[in-house]
């Protein structure tokens, strides 16, 4: 899927990648455990599906079960959503990243920089 994404995914794609979509960073074909995320905010644990005519909504709720157990949030929208309505699909993703909480609030990054870096250097005490 990710060499060969569908006309919505693409679509979409277009509009979240390079942080476009008020400075919030996604992942394409994003792997979490054994699922495949379509768009990932990492900081976010906001996971955006694109459906197409193959879903089977049963399989889906029991997938976005098991993703809400491990703290993600999923939102779908159809193809013909993407296709016909980008702006609205936008909004809408726009307005769930801003009404989540930030994924590590009160936590540290799982991913820390280096120490030191990206630390101006005058601010540091010595």
């Amino acid at each position: 899927m990710r060499r060969d994404p569908t006309e919505p995914e693409k679509r979409l794609w277009r509009n979240l990648s390079n942080s476009q979509l008020s400075g919030f960073k996604f992942r394409r074909q994003a792997v979490i455990g054994a699922h495949i995320a379509d768009f990932l905010c990492p900081a976010k644990a906001l996971i955006v599906e694109v459906d197409g005519d193959t879903h089977d909504p049963d399989r889906d709720n029991r997938r976005d079960t098991v993703l809400a157990a491990q703290r993600y949030r999923t939102i779908r929208f159809t193809n013909a959503e993407v296709m016909q309505n980008v702006e609205g699909v936008l909004l809408t993703i726009l307005r769930a990243l801003m009404t989540t909480a930030d994924r590590w609030a009160g936590r540290p990054h799982p991913n820390p920089s280096p120490e030191g870096e990206g630390l101006d250097p005058s601010s540091i005490s010595r």
